[in-house]
């Protein structure tokens, strides 16, 4: 019987076993490899990391879950592909064989790319994974008893810059609620060309939205910006111009930072040779396959996909939900092919739609494709995006727990922006 394995038991990874037992039906083996037994629903940790959720309130427990449509589970995690046996080996030195691999582990975190980066060995905090917004609720709990500057952000080469904005939001509007805004200068920090350029180029007036959204908030702003180095309570910020070249530096005190990282690839991925580009994602052909080892797939943000545009401090594009969506469903639609003996035909829209909270409201940035030149590229700021953000957590875990394979962006997302467009 054909085995199909899954890396990964994230947002990807997850909605992909269950999209392919949808499309497949009973018969292929398939397997998740995951690490550790918990999903977690990435775009809540903001919430979580001022205590507006608890983990368990965005996590689930998933072999159970996967167990009722018939996926196994490995949560031993994965120590390394390797395609020349088709099989993965498991951390635990057990072996995985496999016939067809979808590889959808998310990314490596590269805090070691900058002195004093991260919440593990650094002064900084992080909202990428809910054990990392767990620990930032932690020390901003400390924070709140001495609160002083705050300095939000990303570093070189990040891509996702959507909870960096949400963020530096939810921050403003929680300290408000506590009424210690006034006690707490906000510098965002951002490798970005300018606010709202969010890895895409812009997406509509994002630049005046996101200005005038910051400037309401007394939130400052530091763009073309590279972290040198992070030591406890201040941080080196370089400045530079339009060729890349430094134009001043300057040192940033803080009492509590969060700055996500940039990206690489997980190391069970990019230490095989062939597999990926130099840093570490997986490299795909418009069927989501990579050239080298045809009867392996990818999707979400271990991907390779190049910048949208050149920018003065590296950048890197961001892999949206929907994006990762339509990943999933032309994987399970072009397995199906091969296991039929028929070409591979569907190919992913390289559409980004991003829903930001801001904590009361939030802004919704449309791109469509990703890619310019674009046929719809709009962005707005309305209560109805952050109402809309918690309705589709709470929709996404149900269909994690339940193993639905309606596509949400789609049906979800788009029919909501469609008709509040119209407006």
């Amino acid at each position: 019987m054909t085995h199909i394995v899954v890396l990964g038991a994230g947002i990807g990874g997850m909605s992909a076993a269950y999209e392919l037992r949808g499309t497949l039906g009973p018969d292929p083996r398939i397997t998740v490899i995951g690490e550790g037994d918990l999903f977690s629903f990435t775009p809540s940790n903001p919430w979580v990391a001022v205590g507006w959720r608890k983990p368990e309130d965005v996590q689930i427990a998933v072999p159970g879950h996967l167990a009722k449509k018939k996926i196994a589970f490995e949560g031993a995690g994965a120590e390394l592909v390797e395609p020349a046996h088709n099989r993965v080996r498991l951390r635990d030195g057990r072996h995985v064989a496999y016939d067809h691999l979808v590889i959808a582990t998310g990314p490596r975190l590269a805090f070691d790319e900058i002195p004093g980066l991260g919440p593990d060995t650094g002064f900084t905090q992080s909202v990428c994974t809910t054990v990392h917004a767990t620990a930032a609720w932690e020390a901003y709990q400390a924070f709140l008893e001495n609160p002083g500057p705050i300095v939000v952000g990303a570093a070189p080469g990040a891509s996702c810059f959507g909870p960096a904005y949400e963020f530096a939001m939810i921050l403003d509007r929680d300290l408000r609620k506590r009424k210690l805004r006034d006690k707490v200068p906000m510098t965002y920090v951002t490798p970005e060309p300018y606010i709202g350029h969010m890895g895409l180029g812009g997406v509509g007036d994002s630049k005046g939205l996101m200005e005038a959204e910051f400037r309401q908030r007394h939130i400052g702003w530091i763009v073309n910006a590279k972290i040198a180095e992070v030591r406890e309570g201040e941080m080196d910020v370089v400045e530079v111009d339009e060729d890349g070249q430094p134009k001043k530096t300057r040192t940033l005190p803080f009492k509590y930072s969060m700055v996500l990282p940039a990206f690489t690839g997980v190391d069970a991925v990019r230490r095989v040779e062939g597999l990926c580009n130099p840093r570490g994602f997986v490299l795909i052909d418009r069927h989501q396959r990579n050239p080298a080892n045809p009867n392996i797939h990818s999707l979400g943000v271990c991907v390779a996909i190049p910048p949208v545009e050149a920018t003065p401090v590296p950048t890197g594009a961001p892999k949206t939900g929907f994006m990762i969506e339509s990943m999933v469903t032309a994987v399970a639609q072009n397995i199906r092919a091969d296991l039929k003996e028929e070409p591979a035909t569907a190919e992913a829209t390289w559409n980004a739609i991003c829903l930001a909270d801001m904590g009361d409201t939030g802004a919704a940035f449309v791109a469509l494709p990703q890619f310019p030149p674009r046929n719809v590229t709009w962005a707005r700021v309305g209560k109805w995006v952050h109402l809309s953000k918690v309705a589709f957590e709470k929709y996404f875990l149900m269909k994690m727990k339940s193993g639905n394979t309606e596509p949400v962006y789609e049906k979800y997302v788009l029919k909501l922006l469609g008709i509040l467009r119209t407006r």
